[in-house]
C-alpha cells in the first residue's frame, strides 16, 4: 500500500520513515511528486495546516495522504513562536535563522522560565476517511545549541526530564 507523506522536507519524511519501518506501507514523499506545488500553511491552527495539506495533496494525487503542521510554543513569549514556528524569522528563513531570533528573544529569561512544548496535529485523508491525531512534548528552551542532530528546534529544546 502507498501512501503520500506531503512534504518536500527531507529531515521531517526521514523521521516519519523511521516511525512507519516496521509496517506494511510504502511512503512516497512529494519529492516524487515533483508537479504538485506545495501548499501554503495559511492555517491559523496547526489543525487546519495539517487538513488543509492532506486534503489538497489527496485531491491531486488520489492517494491516501499523510500531512502534518508543528508548532513550538513558548510560555515567557506568550506561545510564539506557536503555528508559525517554520517561518518565525522569516518565510525563507533557515533552521539556524529561526533558533537565533528565538534564543536572541529569550535572552534574559531565567532558567525556570523558559518552559515550552512542542505541539503537533498529523492528518490521514484518503478517499472515504479523515483522522487528526494531536500531541505535545513539554520541556525547555536552552540557552544555546546542544548537539547537531534533529533538525529545526532540535538542537535548543530539552524534554522536561531530560539534561
Amino acid at each position: 500500500m502507498k501512501w503520500l507523506v506531503a512534504t518536500r522536507n527531507r529531515d521531517k519524511f526521514g523521521e516519519i520513515q523511521a516511525i512507519f519501518a516496521d509496517l506494511p506501507v510504502d511512503l512516497l514523499d512529494l519529492e516524487d511528486f515533483p508537479g504538485i506545488r506545495t501548499v501554503k500553511e495559511s492555517g491559523t491552527t496547526l489543525r487546519a495546516n495539517a487538513l488543509l495539506k492532506a486534503r489538497s495533496v489527496h485531491r491531486e494525487t488520489g492517494l491516501p495522504v499523510i500531512a502534518d503542521d508543528t508548532g513550538l510554543e513558548v510560555n515567557a513569549l506568550d506561545g510564539v513562536p506557536g503555528v508559525y514556528a517554520a517561518r518565525f524569522a522569516g518565510p525563507r528563513a533557515t533552521y539556524r535563522q529561526n533558533m537565533e531570533k528565538l534564543l536572541a528573544a529569550m535572552e534574559h529569561v531565567p532558567d525556570y522560565q523558559r518552559t515550552a512544548r512542542f505541539r503537533t496535529c498529523a492528518a490521514y485523508v484518503n478517499d472515504t476517511h479523515e483522522l487528526v491525531a494531536a500531541g505535545v512534548v513539554e520541556g525547555f528552551i536552552t540557552r544555546e545549541p546542544l548537539g547537531d542532530n534533529g533538525f529545526g528546534y532540535d538542537p535548543v529544546f530539552r524534554v522536561k526530564g531530560t539534561k
